[in-house]
C-alpha cells in the first residue's frame, strides 16, 4: 500500500518559525516531524511514498531525499497548498488505483498502523479522544461506522485509508478544498467510512504551544 504525507500548508500559526522553514521540518528532538513519520512508516513495513509540497517545498525535498536516499519516493508539486482533498486529488495519477494510506506531516505520534484494514468502501479513519483543544471532537463511530452528532467523542488522527474512486468518480469545482468538507459527507452520510479509535501518543503539532509538548514528551521518553 502507498502512503501519501500531506507536507504542503503554509503552517501559519506556527510563525515567525514557518517564515523560513517549513513545518514538516520543524524538529521534536533530533529529528524532524516529517522524519518522525517517515521512519515510523517504514517501521511498519511501508514502502512507497508520495510527499506533496508547497510552501518551502525545495527544502523539504531535500531533506526527505538526504535522509531516505533508498527509499521510493516521489514528490507531487504544488504552486500554492491546495488542502487535504486538492493535495491528493493533484497526486492522485501517482497513488494509483490501489487503497492508499494518508497521514499528515505535522503529527507527532506512536499510533499502531501494523493492521489497518485492506479492503474498505470509501475511507477508513483513525480517531483519537478529543485534545483540549478540540473539545467538541469531529465525529464518533456507531457499528464501526463514522457517525456525527452531538456526542463527537473522536478528533481525526490525520491518518486515513482513502479508495481513490472517490476522487476519480467525482467532478470538483476547484483545485483547492478540503478532504473533509468536500469528498466525504456524501459517504459519511451513507455509511461508507469505518473507523477505529487509537489511545497511542497522539500531538497536532499546530501550534507552538503543542510543540514544546511534543518535544517535552519525546525528551522524556529518551
Amino acid at each position: 500500500m502507498k502512503v501519501m504525507i500531506l507536507a504542503a500548508g503554509y503552517g501559519k500559526r506556527l510563525l515567525p518559525l514557518t517564515k523560513e522553514t517549513p513545518k514538516p521540518l520543524l524538529k521534536i528532538g533530533d529529528k524532524t516531524l516529517i522524519q518522525h513519520n517517515i521512519e515510523h512508516l517504514i517501521k511498519n513495513d511501508f514502502t512507497e511514498f508520495v510527499i506533496n509540497i508547497s510552501h518551502l517545498g525545495h527544502m523539504i525535498e531535500n531533506h526527505v531525499k538526504e535522509k531516505f536516499s533508498n527509499i521510493n519516493i516521489e514528490f507531487s508539486k504544488e504552486d500554492k497548498p491546495l488542502g487535504t482533498g486538492g493535495g491528493i486529488l493533484n497526486a492522485i495519477d501517482l497513488l494509483g488505483d490501489e487503497n492508499f494510506l494518508v497521514m499528515n506531516s505535522d503529527i507527532f505520534h506512536k499510533i499502531d498502523i501494523k493492521n489497518l484494514p485492506k479492503e474498505i468502501d470509501a475511507a477508513h479513519l483513525i480517531g483519537v479522544p478529543n485534545p483540549s483543544h478540540n473539545q467538541e471532537g469531529d465525529f464518533c463511530i456507531k457499528d464501526n461506522k463514522v457517525a456525527i452528532d452531538e456526542f463527537n467523542d473522536l478528533t481525526w488522527s490525520g491518518i486515513s485509508i482513502i479508495n481513490p474512486i472517490i476522487f476519480k468518480e467525482k467532478n470538483f469545482s476547484s483545485d483547492s478544498f478540503n478532504i473533509w468538507d468536500t469528498v466525504l459527507p456524501n459517504y459519511l452520510n451513507n455509511g461508507n467510512v469505518s473507523a477505529h479509535k487509537s489511545n497511542d501518543l497522539w500531538i497536532d503539532v499546530g501550534t507552538h504551544e503543542r510543540l514544546k509538548l511534543a518535544n517535552s514528551l519525546y525528551n522524556d521518553q529518551n
